[in-house]
């Protein structure tokens, strides 16, 4: 099923425009930087009522209701929800993020042909009673150097939590291609340390295609999902780190 929010769309587009009118006149009052302008649309998303649709047939009846009254109002309600979160945003801004307007690396729409590697997903636990392990290190490594992420959002290494579970993802950045369409591997390594367990490393390869445009946000579909991990005292049973 491929379902898609038609208010996206619509917030996305006044949000841009917004931040375009702010740049032009210059305006000292906001901070218009990729990473403000992902958390307005954020913000705003999570507040407004989702419209969707499944169907082509749903897109042709999105565009016909453009011009109703209800949209109208709805394209209101929308402005008005961004002009809001532009102020708890600007007011409230991220302190691991470099707030510079036209950061090419997370340039929203950036047309240049990319490798937008997945969100790499996977959970963690003890092989010993089968719990979730929390509170440790889990790096993503390539080469064994840590993986740059997308953003300031994603750390690594990640630390889970409790309640997460022994949950752990990354969402490393991207990379630039020759050309949309390419194919490549991205050959990784899972490493994880605690002083109860052996150290754990699963190596696992990631196939990626390139596309024209950066990725702005990510869908859990398109998640690389790693099998569960298990970690084990000292002296304990081998685990089969390599992903086939």
């Amino acid at each position: 099923m491929n379902l898609h929010n038609t208010v996206e769309d619509i917030v996305i587009s006044k949000v841009d425009e917004i931040f375009r009118t702010l740049v032009e006149e210059e305006s000292k009052k906001f901070c218009t930087c990729n990473q403000c302008r992902v958390d307005v649309i954020c913000y705003a998303l999570n507040r407004l009522p989702p419209h969707y649709i499944v169907s082509h047939r749903g897109v042709s009846r999105a565009r016909r209701d453009i011009v109703s009254i209800k949209q109208q109002q709805q394209t209101a309600d929308v402005v008005a929800m961004i002009h809001e979160g532009l102020k708890k945003v600007s007011h409230n801004q991220r302190p691991s993020v470099s707030h510079v307007a036209g950061d090419e690396i997370n340039d929203i729409g950036a047309i240049v042909p990319v490798f937008n590697i997945p969100t790499i997903m996977g959970r963690l636990f003890s092989g010993s009673n089968f719990s979730p392990i929390v509170d440790v290190d889990v790096e993503l490594l390539w080469n064994g150097k840590l993986v740059p992420m997308k953003d300031g959002n994603w750390n690594n290494p990640y630390r889970p939590v409790t309640c997460t579970e022994g949950s752990f993802s990354f969402w490393p950045a991207p990379e630039r291609a020759s050309k949309i369409d390419d194919q490549k591997i991205f050959s990784y390594t899972l490493r994880v340390s605690a002083p109860e367990f052996e150290t754990l490393n699963h190596s696992f390869n990631v196939p990626v295609e390139s596309e024209l445009h950066t990725a702005t946000s990510f869908r859990l579909e398109r998640a690389f999902k790693l099998p569960d991990l298990y970690m084990f005292p000292p002296g304990g049973p081998e685990e089969e780190n390599n992903l086939h």
